[in-house]
């Protein structure tokens, strides 16, 4: 009967592979950290990863169940229009929303506002307080559906899916804002279509948009 191999190694032998292994570990982890030393950075997370377009209001009622909500049938150049809810009831009448146009955060989940599924957000400015809410708007001959721009910057929407999962909008709206001219801008950049500037429709000034 002959001795099995493993029992002679001696403990010179067991320290020598364990310190090869070691090393082979070492350089493994160092040529990982070196790959991702010279990959390329991740894009900085912009306004352009929000579908923000050009819509039109259909048809407007009061929710039933709440003194707050308005729902909207909103065209934004698709087969269908969306139904959207928006909190505005303390500050427009449903005349001054039919046939307004208006900006539509298109790629967000849908989710329920008092059982009303609402399938994206009517943007508008306020004051601090949220006193006064308005509208913000696109040129009169914006094309409805047209997706807004801001200046110089680049980017495609996002899926709804990413959008929600990285809380995309929480992190983006803080910017979004109007300049002293009643322009919506983020971190500078104003928003605009093909047509000219976006803007508060009363030229509400240094107000939050969202």
């Amino acid at each position: 009967k002959t001795d099995n191999p493993s029992n002679n190694i001696t403990e010179e032998q067991k320290k020598a592979a364990a310190e090869k292994r070691a090393k082979k570990q070492a350089a493994k982890a160092a040529k990982g950290k070196k790959k991702n030393e010279n990959a390329p950075a991740a894009a900085e997370l912009n306004i352009m990863a929000l579908d923000i377009r050009v819509g039109k209001i259909l048809s407007a009622w009061h929710h039933e169940d709440t003194e707050k909500l308005f729902c909207e049938e909103i065209d934004v150049g698709e087969e269908k229009p969306r139904k959207i809810a928006s909190g505005l009831r303390a500050f427009y009448e449903t005349e001054d929303l039919v046939n307004r146009h208006v900006l539509v955060v298109c790629n967000l989940k849908a989710r329920p506002m008092a059982g009303f599924p609402s399938y994206g957000m009517v943007l508008c400015a306020s004051n601090d307080d949220h006193t006064k809410v308005e509208f913000v708007v696109p040129p009169p001959n914006a094309p409805i559906g047209e997706r807004v721009v801001f200046g110089n910057l680049e980017g495609n929407p996002e899926p709804e899916n990413k959008v929600g999962k990285k809380k995309m909008l929480e992190k983006l709206i803080p910017d979004l804002k109007t300049n002293e001219d009643g322009v919506v801008e983020w971190k500078k950049h104003q928003a605009k279509t093909t047509t000219g500037e976006v803007k508060a429709v009363n030229g509400m000034a240094n107000a939050s948009v969202g």
